[in-house]
């Protein structure tokens, strides 16, 4: 089972939930089940953000070698489960690539439905959404801008979701599928600017609102 995880900025929220997941399939010997991750409004270029790294290590995985890099369709498509952490991103990514609402929930919702109903499979997942409806508190909030006790309860609050739907879940259904690489960008109109900005809090939260006004792509710089 290859497994998405989307958050905005894709520096706190799903790399979390991805490393998490990449300790778990080590610890449970499940080479077929993988994981990566995407932002809507993505910082991209920037490692996880340093307090999440913090947090990922103590909660028993590595933060290593990971850049950001913004939600594309081909993403969606090579995931058999697709997993937001709020309600908007994972409505947005739907609009990504229609057709895929069937794979794709909140990490609350996916875990609440599985440990609830017994859904075992994403397909289940699905048909047991159809009268399970809506839950409360389906958001995990971004805790960028808060303090280092704010990262600590959001990555506490994702292994407290993520753990028991991978223990939930039949791992071996769906296909494994390598993510797809980044495509060659073709000829035309000059690209874009990129922003770049020292690492640091505060800049870190200009370059996200960057990226949303701008819809530029940002990277990073000591």
């Amino acid at each position: 089972m290859h497994v998405l995880f989307v958050c905005s900025g894709n520096v706190c929220r799903s790399p979390i939930a991805e490393r998490l997941t990449h300790a778990y399939a080590l610890a449970h010997g499940l080479p077929h089940l993988t994981a990566e991750s995407a932002g809507v409004r993505a910082l991209v270029g920037f490692p996880i953000e340093p307090v999440a790294a913090r947090v990922i290590e103590g909660l028993g995985a590595s933060a290593d070698g990971f850049r950001a890099r913004r939600l594309r369709p081909e993403m969606i498509k090579c995931a058999d489960l697709v997993l937001a952490m709020t309600e908007q991103i994972r409505d947005r990514s739907m609009e990504l690539l229609l057709g895929t609402s069937h794979c794709t929930f909140t990490l609350r919702e996916a875990r609440r439905i599985a440990t609830d109903t017994g859904a075992r499979t994403v397909a289940e997942l699905a048909v047991a959404r159809r009268e399970y409806g809506e839950i409360d508190d389906a958001n995990i909030s971004d805790p960028v801008g808060l303090g280092e006790a704010a990262f600590a309860q959001v990555g506490d609050r994702i292994a407290a979701e993520l753990m028991p739907l991978l223990d939930a879940l039949d791992l071996g259904s769906g296909t494994k599928r390598e993510p797809e690489t980044e495509p060659e960008p073709e000829p035309g109109p000059r690209p874009s600017p990129v922003v770049h900005l020292p690492l640091s809090p505060r800049p870190l939260i200009a370059a996200r609102a960057a990226s949303s006004i701008l819809d530029y792509p940002v990277s990073w710089s000591r």
